[in-house]
């Protein structure tokens, strides 16, 4: 058994924030046990995690799948020890109209970003129960806050996200030593965009300003040894959520319209259920396509007067 730093499983390893978490995780020398689905890339990102100081375990395994999780946590304890804490980020989306998505990728990707969230949060806190000891950080979203068209299953299952965490924040009281974190970002440049099921034949893209998946991770990584009860990250966040509650009829107004200029893509492309049925391991990376640098023209302007116009409007009931 190897155990030289503490000891993280980190879900949604393969690509995007959970990824980056890894990587920064073992620059510091932890033992990492990475899950997601998609085993060939999990190898490639375990390359990574030794090359840069980690120890590190592949573990193929599915969220919504209750006995694989069990057994990926069950690798872990066996070969590094009890768990010093949980990193959630897997998840899985689909943009389209309510009506217009399949009920099957809908039920399919509220089951893994919600259903998969209870079954971390499940095995997670039963592993910390028994060493008396754990750190768990969920990955939630603006979107689990706020409400925005054509992504109905992720804005569902994010609102649930968050509802569960703050349920199980208020458990853990009676639970010392067991501490829980939300870390809720806004737009960032990770693949999920393009590896989303899409029935609007356009792909996603993350609404600016944009943060780095690194920039997420190193508040996941903050909250597991400095547990918050949540961490936002994107410098507009608290803007929008005030929008959303002070001034619902302009948020309402607003956000299609910038939806259309921010949060999609330009080109046309087939419908399809992206990675929400299956993974998809050439679409998964670290970063996307969506850096800083795409912040221009239309889609900059559009949301720079969104969001002063929730801004005079929340002044203006002040």
């Amino acid at each position: 058994m190897t155990r030289t730093g503490r000891t993280v499983l980190v879900t949604g390893a393969s690509s995007g924030i959970g990824r980056a978490t890894a990587l920064q995780l073992a620059e510091e020398g932890a033992n990492l046990v990475l899950l997601a689905r998609s085993g060939q890339v999990l190898d490639t990102v375990r390359q990574e995690c030794e090359a840069r100081g980690g120890h590190a375990i592949v573990t193929v395994a599915d969220v919504g799948d209750p006995a694989s999780l069990a057994a990926a946590f069950d690798t872990g304890r066996e070969r590094f020890g009890p768990l010093d804490g949980v990193v959630h980020s897997a998840a899985a989306l689909a943009y389209g109209r309510f009506e217009d998505v399949p009920a099957e990728v809908f039920d399919a990707s509220i089951h893994t970003t919600l259903t998969g969230t209870a079954n971390v949060a499940r095995v997670a806190l039963q592993s910390f129960t028994a060493s008396g000891r754990g750190s768990l950080v969920v990955i939630g979203s603006l979107l689990g806050k706020i409400s925005t068209p054509w992504m109905s299953s992720y804005v569902t299952a994010k609102w649930g996200v968050h509802g569960l965490v703050r349920t199980l924040q208020l458990e853990a009281h009676s639970t010392p030593g067991i501490d829980i974190s939300l870390v809720w970002p806004g737009g960032v440049d990770t693949p999920v965009y393009l590896q989303a099921g899409t029935y609007l034949e356009r792909h996603g893209r993350p609404p600016p300003p944009v943060d780095s998946p690194e920039k997420v991770a190193r508040a996941a990584i903050r909250a597991l040894g400095r547990p918050r009860r949540e961490v936002s990250v994107g410098p507009a966040n608290h803007l929008v959520v005030t929008g959303f509650r002070m001034a619902p009829a302009v948020f309402d107004r607003i956000v299609t319209p910038l939806m259309r200029v921010g949060g999609l893509s330009r080109g046309e492309v087939a419908n399809s259920p992206g990675n929400v049925l299956a993974p998809l391991p050439e679409g998964e990376a670290l970063h996307g396509r969506w850096g800083r640098h795409w912040l221009r023209g239309a889609a900059l302007t559009g949301v720079t007067v969104g969001v002063a116009a929730l801004g005079r409007a929340h002044r203006q009931r002040s």
